[in-house]
């Protein structure tokens, strides 16, 4: 194959990846990133808590599963290459109650069979050796389970790519893909004509379905948003946490509850929570966006999934609006830390593909037609597994060529 033009839509941790990965394979590929805002790693890579996972929760098999385990150690080696911050603080994932032991055997299950570096089971008496102001019946112990700066790591990766004579261009919003029968046309909002390319990825996060459909792909699994908050621990008591303590996740939802979350600035925060946002780049409960509602209601998967989950989401509305109750239910694990110990924090907001019939899409999806790959869903752990994501798409893009 001789010299290709490549364009990556999606300015995040994934789409930079992509971008890298193509020009260390074949070197002299011209690859133009493509990103709408003014900024790289602008929504999901720059909200997220910055967790590096070790591959706990997710089925043996899965592309989760591998891609996590591969991730997580190519993000580890280009932090250290590259001086950016990763620190293997730990985590514990926390039972509470009896009738939560059922649920937690399982994923101890899960995550033996998934290879878990120095997974751990722990007493109620060793949960204190770790974090001794947790509280538990019991607890798998995960120590590489690590935290980073994911916008860091991002800017490092983009750097990578334009040294290698790729180009990033913000502020370059595509409204329109147009398959030809050697590649694609792209239409760049504000360009003058559009922008032929040998093959186009996209990697768009929160408008990954609607990216794809302007390339002809189906319309389905759509987006849905649900927006994360997170509460910031005071200093007085940022101490009482080591690494991270985890809830034991109700394996219906792709979320892992309300967690304690060490930064890599020495901050603790508490969260997130899931509640389904009125706007997909919305961060703020106010942030509302009649298209992005429009789309919602409109879309069958969106009307099941509410009549599977609506008293797990009036639960999450109720906990957004009281942090009494937000500190209710993570106070369980660290007793220590109330509401009183905590202020509002920033928040996310994380794509969720869901399906026609109303099923939440667990799994890694990408699908290629031709001259288009997308990603169509990539959340938690995304960012951990991006490098080795990055990987498996150029391997599935090139597949054959």
């Amino acid at each position: 194959m001789g010299e290709q033009r490549i364009a990556v839509v999606g300015g995040g941790i994934l789409g930079v990846a992509i971008a890298r990965e193509i020009v260390r394979r074949r070197p002299g590929t011209e690859v133009v990133v493509l990103e709408k805002e003014d900024r790289l790693a602008a929504h999901q890579t720059g909200h997220n808590s910055g967790v590096v996972h070790a591959g706990i929760y997710y089925k043996p098999g899965s592309l989760k599963a591998e891609l996590c385990t591969r991730g997580r150690s190519l993000l580890r080696e280009f932090c250290a290459e590259h001086a950016i911050p990763y620190v293997a603080c730990g985590k514990l994932v926390v039972a509470v109650d009896a009738d939560e032991m059922g649920r937690f055997d399982a994923l101890e299950r899960t995550a033996a069979a998934n290879g878990v570096p120095g997974l751990r089971r722990l007493t109620s008496e060793q949960v204190r050796d770790v974090e001794p102001y947790a509280a538990g019946l019991a607890a798998l112990h995960s120590p590489e389970t690590a935290i980073t700066d994911y916008v860091a790591v991002t800017r490092a990766i983009a750097s990578e790519v334009e040294a290698a004579g790729g180009q990033v261009r913000l502020d370059a919003e595509v409204v329109g893909i147009r398959r030809q029968v050697d590649g694609a046309a792209v239409t760049v909002e504000g360009d003058h004509a559009p922008l032929r390319f040998d093959h186009v990825v996209v990697a768009a996060g929160l408008q990954a379905d609607r990216v794809a459909t302007l390339a002809g792909d189906d319309r389905g699994p759509v987006i849905v948003p649900f927006r994360g908050e997170y509460l910031a621990v005071t200093e007085a008591k940022q101490d009482l946490v080591r690494g991270m303590v985890y809830p034991v996740p109700d394996p219906r939802y792709p979320f892992l509850g309300v967690h304690f979350t060490r930064r890599v600035t020495g901050e603790l925060e508490v969260g997130p929570n899931a509640v389904l946002a009125t706007r997909r780049e919305g961060y703020r409960r106010r942030d509302v966006s009649a298209r992005d509602l429009r789309e919602l209601v409109a879309w069958p998967g969106a009307w099941r999934m509410a009549r599977a989950h609506w008293r797990t989401g009036v639960e999450e509305v109720v906990g957004s609006a009281s942090q009494r109750v937000f500190m209710g239910r993570a106070s369980r694990y660290v007793p220590d830390i109330g509401v009183g110990d905590v202020r509002r924090a920033g928040a996310g907001v994380r794509a969720q593909a869901v399906d026609r019939d109303g099923s939440l899409v667990d799994d890694f999806r990408i699908t290629r037609d031709d001259a288009v790959t997308c990603v169509r869903n990539a959340p938690s752990p995304g960012a951990t597994s991006s490098l080795a994501i990055a990987a498996h798409v150029v391997e599935r893009m090139w597949q054959g060529s």
